[in-house]
């Protein structure tokens, strides 16, 4: 048998149900990898050994009962995930990458990961994750940045950097990240998984500690389009602690069937969308490649290729530059010394705020906060504010009338593969621009998924994402599934040397 930390989600599922080895023994496979690698990758900020070790033991035991009854068991009863530091845990650290909640430890649990408890899933640990979610590599988090498992001298991505690291070096099966502008789907792609991230109001916020509250989607990161639906099935549904949380009644099926049949393992019928906008002048020619090939593979399995028009993407970025850090300054004045974290002692109530945010806030946090302020000030609201929500719309226009075209669109992840560590320290509009491709979907509030699709000459993943209409994560997930029952990207692992 091969080692318990190769098998996919689907897998661990299979073998803990058949009885062919124990959730014990599979935590445990997960804990001393975790003791072996994560020294030099960093992907966690908090390993749970203890409490994951005993929930193992509990769920053998259940499992063992279930089996003698012949009584099906919770569908992910004894198996580990990871969560990223921005989802509450129960008697967990919760830091969102920030010296502002250092000692901070929730006395309640995010309903997307208290879901997938009560469905049996065991928590490893909290992921690394860039301050408040605020950037696109996981260096910006105050406790150490995180290393691309293909090569230690790159990033993994962001912010969910952590969450990608663990699943791509083995260090956890799947994990849970958020995507507000990117953030799943783009460390998915440079660290060779599969990410998805949902539909706006599919998965509670409730528990997430919030960046962009228009924005911030709870999604997945996994081998495969398979698992990334079994996790997203127990997650997603109405919660009456978001308001904004809608009703989904998911089946396996639902989500992992490929999407207009005619025989197994083709697409016929599936038409997608090209759009013009997203192979622009910059792309990484390696990229593009990777992604041309994809599309044509999609061809040959069935699919219908169409080019479309999106002419308002140019826009996407600046106005995500205005709406995100509009919203992170509302929700991170909370953050003031007085509620929650460290607070640094002055004479005066106004000298403890700036105290306090001043020195535990990180320079990514502030420069946001900044713009946000004052993009929302008086005199300044229309002009900017108010004028970007306007765009907003004209952007979810664009994809709803390219979606009576086509069911999904097709497009690159990211412009280049995995950059170098502190290539982009010291210019943040230059990182402001690896998610050029990624943002559209969160200004739409529509589900997108990353997978690989190649890798460029220096050994690096290259990722795709298809988009689709609200709601329809089923018309990604199974056309993603019917294309990686086709090839192996998504089955290549990094070398345990170079990620060790």
């Amino acid at each position: 048998m091969s080692e318990l930390t190769d098998l996919t989600l689907s897998e661990c599922i299979s073998g803990l149900q058949g009885g062919d080895f124990s959730s014990l023994e599979l935590v445990r496979a997960y804990l001393q990898r975790i003791e072996r690698l994560d020294n030099s990758l960093h992907a966690y900020l908090c390993v749970l050994a203890e409490q994951a070790l005993a929930q193992a033991k509990d769920a053998d035991r259940r499992l063992s009962s279930w089996r003698k009854e012949q009584e099906a068991p919770p569908p992910l009863m004894g198996v580990p995930l990871a969560v990223k530091d921005v989802l509450c845990v129960e008697g967990a650290p919760t830091t969102c990458g920030s010296r502002i909640l250092e000692n901070f430890t929730p006395p309640f649990t995010a309903t997307a990961v208290e879901r997938l408890q009560k469905a049996g899933a065991i928590v490893l640990g909290k992921t690394n994750t860039d301050e408040f979610a605020m950037g696109s590599s996981t260096e910006n988090s105050a406790y150490g940045l995180t290393r691309n498992p293909w090569d230690p001298q790159r990033v993994p991505g962001g912010s969910s950097g952590g969450s990608a690291a663990a699943v791509a070096a083995r260090l956890a099966p799947a994990a849970l990240g958020t995507d507000t502008g990117g953030s799943v789907r783009q460390p998915a792609s440079f660290c060779g998984v599969t990410g998805l991230k949902p539909t706006y109001g599919s998965v509670s916020r409730y528990g997430l500690v919030a960046f962009g509250s228009s924005l911030d989607v709870v999604g997945v990161l996994a081998h495969d389009a398979r698992d990334a639906a079994l996790v997203f099935q127990h997650m997603a549904g109405r919660d009456p602690l978001d308001a904004t949380s809608v009703e989904r009644n998911l089946t396996p099926s639902d989500l992992t069937r490929a999407p207009f049949p005619e025989r197994e393992g083709e697409l016929r019928g599936l038409r997608i969308g090209v759009p013009r906008e997203y192979f622009i002048p910059g792309l990484q020619a390696e990229v593009e490649q990777a992604v041309r090939a994809a599309l044509a593979l999609f061809e040959s399995l069935g699919a219908e290729l169409v080019e479309v028009n999106l002419p308002h993407t140019e826009y996407a970025l600046p106005v995500y530059y205005l709406v995100a850090p509009a919203e992170a300054s509302a929700n991170l004045a909370r953050f003031d010394g007085i509620r929650y974290g460290p607070r640094l002692p002055a004479d005066e109530l106004w000298q403890v705020y700036r105290r306090t945010r001043g020195q535990k806030f990180g320079p990514e946090v502030k420069r946001r906060i900044m713009l946000g302020t004052y993009a929302l000030s008086a005199g300044y609201y229309d002009a900017y504010y108010g004028q970007a929500q306007k765009v907003r719309t004209l952007i979810r226009q664009d994809f709803e009338r390219a979606f009576q075209q086509v069911d999904v669109i097709a497009a690159p992840v990211t412009p280049n593969t995995a950059f170098v560590i502190g290539e982009h320290s010291d210019d943040p509009l230059s990182m402001y621009l690896e998610d050029i491709f990624t943002i559209p979907a969160n200004l739409a509030g529509i589900p997108g998924l990353a997978f690989p699709v190649g890798f460029d000459q220096q050994g690096l993943p290259v990722g795709m994402q298809l988009m689709g209409p609200h709601f329809r994560e089923d018309l990604l997930l199974g056309a993603a599934g019917v294309y990686q029952q086709a090839t192996d990207w998504h089955r290549r692992t990094p070398p345990d040397g170079r990620s060790g």
